[in-house]
């Protein structure tokens, strides 16, 4: 019982109602008592930090008791856990063991060989963000040097100072680079998966390999400084071993760091929206590496030539301010032994069945590769839009069909589905690609009879923008199928693999 003189329950917690009781009540109103008492129960239930969670509250027909919201269900291991961690909210039910306490990185992982690691709730603005960067910034430098690489070689830039090279050889030599770049993937696997590990693996051909290479080829058009003649051998170091080397070890491995950024179970869901992202920075980079750096070598090829420089330095600046905040993982030591971890979970998915499902994305690729055959002979036929967009002009189209979609898929429509536990296989992501590319491929066909018909029915020529359509379709189709080979490589490979599937899958 309480003791109304002191004010004090039993118990120790504090009384508010019986202290305003001690009033003169006497002297006041039957409605005015009931008023203030309404007020003490209600400063009861709100104003005292002390009282008793067990001690039982004063009725009222005017105030209900606060009902204290039930703690967040436990999950254990053996529960189905969530794939789409991201919030703080989300913390209170997983399993102590994948909790670090870390504030930044709170999410916690032991891997096969019992290495623990820290993972942060948004990865792609914690880490993740500097990884893209230097994706969007090396495609920026890849693809500003090949757009342009045949016309210098054959002197089209400086008609005085060049390699003096013929259109069949300047074409042989950016074959064979391309060839190298193509190639040497699996010398950044071996690299990243046995020897160094992801981070100083991209940092080696970045610097050891891609800028040296760059800077070779930059060199290379400063009439006289590398002698009296033009100097073709430092410009084939440059083009045909450092900057394909540089680019193939950087490109296979770019994307597989980045995404081991992400808690391989609480975050797998996210993976899906990281490929896409990935993708669309690879586009953005080649986009506008492949617009500016060939206008900007009309005028001064030197000066081109320095923009890919100093952008993948920037980069490699901008990934090395990233470094206290990323996931790194040391290599295994072995890259082609099928020796089993101790404590890894058995795997029957080998690196063939890899590269059996990297063959499903050959039919969308035929189709892909329309773009820079059929279409550009099409829309050599037909009239410019606008004036000035031609048919070598309506691959933009390509670029900004993706990066449209791109945002839309990977920020809203995979989300959208994460929230509803739904997951598109990768099969149906190769086939929506595929499908997507036929269509592309019809709408091809139906514009050939929109320019016969325009020309022998009207003596004119259709406009290119009839052609629009095909290069948005195979843009939507690049999201589906290309960004899913990339995420098939990455998760079904084995953990200690994971850089040479990537170069399987390139």
């Amino acid at each position: 019982m309480a003791d109304k003189s002191s004010g004090n329950s039993s118990d120790g917690t504090s009384q508010t109602v019986p202290l305003i009781k001690s009033v003169s009540s006497s002297r006041l109103h039957p409605s005015q008592q009931q008023h203030m008492q309404n007020q003490a129960e209600s400063i009861s239930a709100f104003s005292t930090p002390f009282s008793s969670p067990f001690s039982t509250p004063t009725s009222s027909p005017k105030s209900q008791p606060l009902v204290a919201k039930p703690p967040a269900k436990k999950l254990s291991l053996e529960d189905d856990l969530p794939s789409n961690v991201s919030t703080e909210e989300q913390l209170p039910e997983l399993p102590d063991v994948c909790l670090s306490g870390n504030k930044e990185r709170p999410l916690r992982h032991v891997n096969e060989r019992g290495e623990i690691s820290h993972y942060a709730l948004q990865p792609m603005f914690y880490s993740v963000i500097f990884i893209l960067l230097v994706e969007l910034l090396e495609r920026f430098a890849f693809y500003g040097i090949n757009y342009t690489q045949t016309s210098f070689l054959t002197g089209a830039y400086d008609e005085e100072w060049n390699a003096g090279f013929a259109s069949v050889q300047a074409s042989s030599y950016v074959s064979i680079s391309t060839a190298v770049a193509y190639t040497t993937p699996f010398l950044g696997a071996y690299l990243a998966d046995a020897l160094l590990g992801d981070y100083w693996s991209i940092l080696f051909g970045s610097v050891v390999l891609y800028i040296p290479g760059l800077l070779l080829i930059t060199l290379s058009t400063v009439p006289y400084l590398l002698g009296d003649r033009f100097n073709n051998k430092a410009l084939s170091v440059g083009l045909l071993f450092l900057w394909p080397f540089g680019t193939g070890v950087v490109k296979s491995i770019v994307n597989v760091f980045g995404a081991k950024q992400f808690h391989p179970l609480l975050q797998s869901s996210l993976i899906e929206s990281y490929y896409v992202n990935f993708y669309m920075c690879i586009n953005i980079g080649a986009l506008v590496g492949g617009i500016i750096v060939p206008i900007v070598a009309q005028y001064d090829v030197t000066l081109a030539y320095t923009y890919p420089v100093a952008m993948l330095g920037v980069g490699v600046l901008l990934f090395s301010m990233g470094t206290p905040r990323y996931v790194r993982h040391k290599p295994s030591g072995d890259l082609f032994s099928n020796k089993h971890i101790p404590g890894a979970p058995e795997t029957k998915i080998g690196l063939l069945t890899i590269f059996r499902i990297s063959t499903l994305i050959i039919p969308f690729s035929i189709a892909y590769s329309q773009m820079a055959t059929t279409f550009i002979v099409q829309g050599t036929v037909m009239k410019k839009a606008f004036r000035f967009v031609d048919a070598a002009s309506m691959n933009n189209a390509d670029a900004v069909s993706v990066l449209t979609f791109g945002y839309l898929i990977g920020a809203k429509f995979y989300p959208a589905l994460a929230e509803r536990d739904i997951k598109i296989p990768t099969t149906y992501k190769f086939a929506i690609g595929s499908a997507l590319g036929a269509v592309a491929i019809l709408w091809a066909l139906y514009v050939e009879t929109i320019i016969n018909e325009a020309y022998f029915e009207r003596n004119e020529k259709a406009t290119i923008m009839w052609q629009a359509p095909a290069y948005i379709l195979i843009g939507v189709g690049e999201i589906f199928a290309i960004s899913a080979a990339y995420e098939a490589a990455f998760t079904a490979a084995p953990p200690e693999k994971k850089v040479l599937a990537s170069a399987i899958n390139l």
